[in-house]
């Protein structure tokens, strides 16, 4: 009777121990131990560039929020972008959204810049003043070859 009592314990504790690890492990996995009220901010971009869901917000080098969601606007054909922003950081409704690269080649983000206005972009809203991914490609293409169009125009 003892020996079941005490694998009875024994089970209860390694069951705990297996949420608590999950919990952990799903928390960690979406970039926050503490459960941060969010709202969704959306932005329209004619290229996307590589920007994933999941990936970084950032005002002034801080992680403010994450990408959700990349779509293809089928009416004009531009990228629609969903992130959810921390409920502390307000917008000004001439903030810019830009996609960037940390480093030469590294993972896109979606960095903010907050504007002067007095008034602030409500929850929803999907800011229109943007600046695409740059094609480092194409840059260092035509770097590279120069302009071929004018070479053959001659």
């Amino acid at each position: 009777m003892k020996q079941s009592k005490l694998e009875l314990i024994v089970g209860a504790f390694v069951l705990a121990g297996l949420i608590a690890v999950g919990y952990l492990a799903l928390k960690i996995g979406a970039g926050s131990l503490v459960g941060t009220d969010t709202y969704l901010m959306r932005a329209r971009f004619s290229n996307s560039g590589g920007l994933n869901p999941g990936s970084n917000v950032v005002i002034a080098g801080v992680p403010v929020g994450r990408v959700t969601v990349v779509t293809l606007n089928p009416a004009d054909f531009s990228a629609l972008v969903e992130f959810r922003l921390e409920k502390a950081v307000k917008l000004p409704a001439d903030s810019i959204a830009s996609i960037k690269t940390t480093g030469l080649i590294g993972d896109k983000y979606l960095a903010l810049a907050p504007g002067g206005d007095e008034a602030m972009l409500a929850p929803g809203t999907t800011i229109t003043e943007t600046e695409s991914a740059v094609d480092i490609e194409s840059l260092i293409s035509r770097f590279a070859f120069g302009n071929v169009d004018k070479k053959e125009s001659k």
